[in-house]
């Protein structure tokens, strides 16, 4: 009897053994594949990514390079709309990141294109400060990286669906500035382009104004200095100039500055007194940073593997809806002036032209609840010449793939204790053998 008895007491021992074996080995391929498609992956991928280089001239080498990600419509979902497991597992995957990237990259600042959130036209008190709360979880910085924020159509509404709380409780937030200057570099921040807006006009023609005048002074000094070495050295000068010696028309191409017109598009007339007094800035051309892309009839010219579907490209846009209007781009385009454009809403990439060879970059939507390959644009600038990238981050597909191929491995290490199928190697072993046999 005692023999039975400790005969079953070492086969109970030995069932023991093998299910903790096959719990270990569950548990040890469960914590890999978490480990890799929630933390690794970002790291693997973000790693790729560089800063690209701007190409200065000899007598610009002196200039600082500013470091700048761009990021558009990252949607975090709000009360109303949207599963919470969905709204967990994007915010996790949009968390981790931009987190990843903070740490690779080390940028000095990041410009959110808007649409933060989702909900944010409708919200209430309370739901809107609990999408704060998150957004500032998900999207932290240290202080020495700046973390400007642009207005979207999701974030206070379209221009009819305005209102002064909507827009005070995010300004109260994220306190956006219209010009910001850093490094000789200018860039301005347009939200959701409501033209017909009497207050958003004054405050565009007031930093156009800005910008011109400082543009003329640093334009008058130029001609000046490049005069003293013309005298000096006897080199010629190729410089075509509009209605006034401080006022030439500047095309932008190529990233790089340069006389490309003979019109002054500037909405103020020209002249000494209309400067005095005010504030200036670099004397570099803007970068222009906005929610809504300016016009265009459709995506049809636009391509790359991020670009829209091919079904949707043709569709024409809505003036005022998808793309500002005609009239709203051309006074953005005459008073800024600017030597690029990044804009978003469209959740897809594309890359445009406008008037003597302005490029838009529309950047992608940050957030894999739109695409299943999001990116964002990193790009090096100084107040001459810029230079951009495209940082790809993980794609949905990779991350699901490789669930589903452990999903697999875990069902046959089940099958495989259970007796139920044969171990691989104990197959792979007998069928060598037989072969060998043969």
């Amino acid at each position: 009897m005692a023999l039975i008895w400790l005969g079953f007491g070492r086969q109970h021992l030995c069932l023991l053994k093998r299910r903790s074996s096959l719990l270990l080995k569950l548990t040890a391929v469960v914590f890999a594949v978490l480990l890799f498609c929630e933390f690794l992956i970002y790291y693997l991928v973000i790693f790729r990514c560089d800063w690209p280089e701007v190409k200065t001239p000899a007598h610009d080498s002196g200039q600082k390079t500013l470091k700048a990600m761009f990021l558009a419509d990252t949607h975090l979902l709000g009360e109303v709309r949207g599963h919470w497991l969905d709204k967990l597992r994007r915010e996790w995957q949009m968390e981790r990141a931009f987190q990843t990237a903070l740490w690779l990259l080390q940028p000095e600042v990041v410009f959110i294109l808007g649409d933060i959130f989702d909900e944010g036209k409708w919200s209430s008190s309370q739901a809107w400060a609990d999408d704060v709360e998150r957004f500032q979880k998900i999207f932290r910085h240290p202080r020495h990286v700046q973390l400007k924020v642009v207005a979207g159509n999701h974030d206070i509404g379209f221009h009819y669906q305005m209102s002064t709380y909507k827009i005070k409780r995010f300004e109260k937030v994220f306190n956006p500035e219209r010009l910001f200057s850093w490094k000789g570099m200018n860039v301005a921040l347009e939200g959701d382009g409501c033209h017909i807006c009497s207050e958003a006009e004054a405050e565009l023609i007031e930093i156009s104004h800005k910008l011109n005048c400082s543009r003329e002074v640093g334009e008058h000094l130029e001609a000046q200095v490049r005069l003293f070495w013309h005298l000096l050295w006897g080199q010629s000068l190729h410089f075509v100039f509009g209605a006034s010696l401080s006022a030439p028309f500047l095309s932008y191409r190529s990233g790089r500055a340069g006389s490309g017109g003979l019109t002054d598009f500037s909405p103020q007339k020209r002249g000494p007194g209309r400067c005095r007094g005010a504030p200036l800035l670099p004397a570099s051309a803007p970068v222009l940073l906005q929610h809504f892309p300016l016009f265009r009839r459709s995506d049809a010219n636009c391509s790359g593997e991020d670009a829209a579907p091919l079904e949707e490209r043709a569709i024409p846009f809505k003036e005022r809806y998808d793309v500002l209007s005609r009239e709203a781009s051309q006074q953005l385009l005459w008073w800024l002036r600017p030597r690029l454009i990044l804009s978003g809403h469209t959740h897809s990439a594309c890359e445009v032209l406008h008037g003597a060879g302005v490029p838009e970059i529309s950047v992608p939507s940050f957030s894999w609840r739109n695409r299943n390959n999001p990116s964002f644009i990193m790009g090096s600038m100084t107040p001459t010449e810029y230079a951009l990238t495209k940082c790809y981050l993980p794609y949905e597909n990779t991350v699901l793939a490789t669930y589903c191929v452990a999903a697999g491995l875990l069902v046959v290490l089940i099958l495989v204790h259970s007796g139920l199928l044969p171990s691989p190697l104990i197959f792979g072993w007998n069928l060598l053998r037989k072969f060998k046999t043969t």
